[in-house]
């Protein structure tokens, strides 16, 4: 196979994931292995389509739809390397997976490793005066949907946090019956597995 080289400025005609700098240089993210690092600055792509489509948590927190087999797609890697990148993730805390009930994917909080948490995140208890949590996200602007971009989704659907239906109270309630939290323990890469079986199963 014979390639071209670039000229001038063709090099910038690509779309690029960004990877900061920061993964390689910093000491607190020595350990981490490069498909690790390579799928963070993935993860970090996506966000933009979440900010596009309003997906928000009740704290204003933008979060990801992005599924094991999604990244086996994307890394052309194996399941369990792709359970493996993301526990590896979470253990650096650069992302939290929070769990939704069978066969719903996980939500993911892409982490902001350049900020203090103390500095942006304040107790925001009942008996708090501060407020600062809800004006942050009073004041987000509304983003403009943008068609061509919500086509760009990869399969990423809108998905509310709260729809309120009933299979999703019975799914949580199967959830809890079953002690899935505790076979997710004992068996964490076998997350997808248990999920998508439980889901059959109803």
């Amino acid at each position: 196979m014979m390639l071209d080289y670039f000229y001038g400025q063709s090099g910038e005609l690509f779309s690029y994931f960004r990877i900061p700098k920061a993964l390689f240089q910093d000491s607190r993210f020595r350990q981490l292995s490069t498909d690790a690092r390579t799928l963070y600055g993935i993860l970090l792509d996506r966000m933009s389509l979440s900010v596009k489509n309003n997906w928000l948590d009740e704290q204003g927190r933008v979060y990801i739809i992005y599924t094991v087999r999604e990244v086996q797609e994307s890394l052309c890697c194996a399941e369990h390397k792709a359970v493996k990148l993301f526990r590896e993730l979470e253990q650096a805390d650069l992302i939290e997976r929070k769990r939704r009930g069978l066969g719903r994917p996980s939500l993911i909080f892409v982490k902001n490793f350049s900020t203090e948490v103390s500095k942006m995140h304040p107790l925001n208890c009942a008996n708090s005066n501060s407020g600062a949590v809800q004006n942050a996200v009073q004041e987000q602007p509304k983003p403009q949907c943008n068609k061509t971009d919500k086509n760009k989704t990869e399969r990423n659907k809108p998905d509310p946090i709260h729809s309120g239906n009933i299979r999703e109270q019975l799914e949580d309630y199967f959830y809890q019956a079953l002690e899935v939290e505790l076979l997710l323990r004992l068996h964490p890469d076998d997350e997808d597995t248990i999920n998508n079986d439980l889901s059959r199963k109803l």
